[in-house]
């Protein structure tokens, strides 16, 4: 029997929707905070993050540094490149996972999000959907009014509401 023969080994190796949904939107949100960083600084008013400092806590260099305008360093660059993979390799599982690709499944998120203004699929899929919403709504509206896109209460305030309506969803799919 070869390895390619297991279940286990397809299931690890062929692309899924969920997977390449999420490369798509956290290269989608890698790429939106590359541009803040670079037009207006993403760290805090007035200060753009150094992001090989900021992801490895210290470690790889310096956090932050003053803002003066638009300005483009090595971090911005590796940053914008790793939003770009992670984009183009959720295209690409996409494209294999769902038939008609990234377009297909973008045309069907109305279906994904139908708890939103139906009450068709009970309270919990409503619940959950205003949930996602709401959560990303407050991350992106505070981020912009207070300019500080990697404030970690930001992240843990919106996380619960948006990991609770994913969560039921799940539960929804799972029980139908």
């Amino acid at each position: 029997m070869s390895l390619s023969d297991n279940d286990w080994y397809s299931a690890l190796t062929r692309p899924s929707r969920t997977a390449s949904t999420v490369m798509l939107l956290l290269g989608g949100w890698v790429l939106l905070l590359t541009i803040v960083n670079i037009t207006t600084g993403a760290y805090s008013p007035g200060f753009k993050a150094l992001w090989l400092g900021f992801l490895s806590n210290g470690s790889l260099g310096d956090v932050y540094t003053d803002h003066d305008g638009i300005s483009v360093v090595i971090d911005d660059i590796a940053f914008g490149i790793l939003g770009v993979v992670l984009v183009a390799v959720g295209h690409l599982g996409m494209n294999k996972a769902v038939e008609g690709g990234t377009i297909s499944a973008i045309k069907g998120l109305p279906e994904c999000m139908s708890g939103l203004f139906s009450g068709e699929h009970g309270i919990r899929k409503t619940v959950a959907d205003w949930m996602i919403v709401f959560a990303i709504l407050f991350y992106l509206a505070w981020s912009a009014q207070y300019n500080t896109w990697v404030d970690p209460g930001v992240f843990a305030v919106s996380v619960i509401p948006f990991m609770f309506g994913f969560g039921l969803n799940i539960l929804d799919k799972a029980e139908s």
